[in-house]
């Protein structure tokens, strides 16, 4: 087995087809058709990444991943839903979601963005050192925390992926489509506003250090600057 997935989604037919497809790649699948019960299994399993429908009976997607995070907060979150307005996207995202796609949607676009989240860790764990100091803060990317004198934060694994990629880009020119591809696995404009959510974060998670910025270049990228 490649990895354990929760997924939860109240359309039968629906979780039928999509289980069955990602049980023929190799993943483990516990499937739940509400909120309430997909509580019940995190409470006694561990999951390596969660799927959820946003319009769910008993709770709705947004409401359960913000409960998903306060049992684990480094698992990636995958929105499985046919709500395509952007508010809809930014509110998922800044409650501790990773990524979206919409209904209806291929098999293929899905099991690829299942294999860029969990295949990430792994390349990026072989090219960082464990721990990165970053003026007052320290830095460790696999076990995704970030460490000041005011104490720990743990981070998602998105933005630590992303706060890593400029760690590993410093005082450079970074462009938005590759930091897209390379995160995100595309480049498209709803993932660029996601981008802009995680940036958002970032700055706010480092204001107390002064000697770092995230610097915009409209219409180009970011410079992750480091004054040492």
């Amino acid at each position: 087995m490649k990895a354990h997935l929760l997924y939860i989604e109240d359309d039968e037919s629906l979780s039928f087809v999509t289980r069955d497809n990602l049980e023929l790649e190799g993943y483990k699948v516990t499937w739940c058709k509400d909120g309430k019960e997909a509580l019940e299994k995190i409470d006694k399993e561990h999951f390596d990444l969660y799927i959820l429908d946003v319009m769910l009976p008993e709770m709705d997607g947004f409401s359960l991943a913000q409960r998903i995070r306060e049992y684990d907060t480094q698992v990636p979150i995958l929105f499985v839903t046919a709500k395509s307005l952007k508010e809809d996207r930014l509110h998922g995202l800044r409650i501790g979601g990773d990524d979206y796609i919409t209904k209806p949607f291929s098999i293929e676009e899905l099991i690829l963005k299942i294999e860029i989240f969990l295949k990430r860790r792994l390349i990026v764990q072989a090219e960082s050192p464990k721990v990165q100091e970053l003026g007052i803060f320290e830095f460790d990317h696999h076990n995704l925390v970030l460490c000041s004198p005011e104490g720990e934060r743990i981070l998602t694994q998105k933005e630590a992926d992303l706060l890593n990629y400029f760690l590993r880009h410093k005082n450079q020119l970074v462009r938005r489509s590759a930091i897209l591809k390379t995160i995100w696995g595309q480049d498209d404009y709803f993932l660029g506003r996601s981008l802009d959510v995680f940036i958002s974060r970032l700055r706010k998670y480092l204001r107390a250090e002064k000697r770092i910025k995230i610097e915009n270049v409209h219409g180009i990228g970011f410079r992750f600057l480091v004054n040492e």
